[in-house]
């Protein structure tokens, strides 16, 4: 079971990029209870988180954001977008959407972002 995630590609840097990610049938009905976020892994590097969203809009970006993205999820729609701008060479990697809830955490198959400079 895996989230579906979409949008990634190749930009230039200063370029924008909207990701896309839509969640598994089997938590449709509880989409609404899960924390959705983005992370990313870059080659040789761990897997970081990027951005979060609760239910009730409650947004957390990792520190090398910096006013550059937006999460933003669509309840009626179970998906979770993320709009990425004035991106960098450092934000070239697999980008990977996540619902979690307590322990339970579904994850997409990761779509890649690449910015030459």
């Amino acid at each position: 079971v895996q989230l579906q995630a979409s949008g990634g590609g190749l930009v230039q840097a200063g370029g924008s990029l909207r990701l896309s990610c839509v969640a598994p049938r089997t938590i449709f009905s509880e989409f609404i209870t899960y924390v959705m976020a983005w992370y990313r892994q870059a080659p040789g590097k761990q897997r970081e988180l990027v951005a979060s969203i609760t239910r009730d809009g409650i947004r957390n970006y990792g520190d090398f954001v910096k006013d550059r993205f937006t999460i933003s999820r669509d309840n009626s729609r179970k998906t979770v977008r993320l709009q990425m701008t004035g991106l960098k060479p450092d934000d070239t990697a697999v980008y990977y959407c996540n619902a979690e809830r307590g322990t339970t955490a579904f994850w997409g198959q990761g779509t890649l972002v690449t910015v030459s400079s």
